[in-house]
C-alpha cells in the first residue's frame, strides 16, 4: 500500500542512489533535492495523525502536534537554500572546467601539477 512513509522511503532511496551512481554534478544536486523532498515527506507523514483536530482550532480530545509541521518548514528553507548553494557551485565549475563531470575534473586537475 502506497501512503506518504513508503513513498517518502522510496523518494530518499532514489535520491541516495542518484548521488552515489551519479557523475554528472548537476544531477547530483538534482538528487540532493529529492532527497531532501522524500526526508521531508517521510517526517510529515509520520507526525500525521488519522481523525486529529488542527491544533490551533483546540475542538476535539485528539490533536495533531504542530511541531513536525513546523520543523519541516525550517527543513524546507534549508532545502532551498542548500539547493541554490549547490546550482551556483555547479555553475562555478562550469565556467571553470567547461563540463559538468566529475570524473574529467579530476583528470584535468591532476594534469595540472
Amino acid at each position: 500500500m502506497l501512503n506518504g512513509l513508503n513513498i517518502g522511503l522510496i523518494t530518499v532511496l532514489i535520491g541516495l542512489y542518484g548521488i552515489a551512481s551519479s557523475k554528472n554534478s548537476l544531477k547530483m544536486m538534482m538528487c540532493l533535492s529529492l532527497l531532501g523532498t522524500g526526508v521531508i515527506l517521510l517526517f510529515v507523514s509520520i507526525g500525521y495523525i488519522p481523525g486529529a483536530a488542527v491544533p490551533v482550532a483546540g475542538r476535539g480530545e485528539l490533536m495533531a502536534d504542530a511541531v513536525p509541521q513546523g520543523v519541516m518548514v525550517t527543513a524546507i528553507v534549508i532545502d532551498l537554500a542548500t539547493t541554490a548553494l549547490g546550482l551556483a557551485m555547479v555553475l562555478y565549475l562550469y565556467r571553470s572546467f567547461s563540463t559538468l563531470d566529475f570524473s574529467s575534473i579530476l583528470e584535468s586537475e591532476g594534469g595540472e601539477e
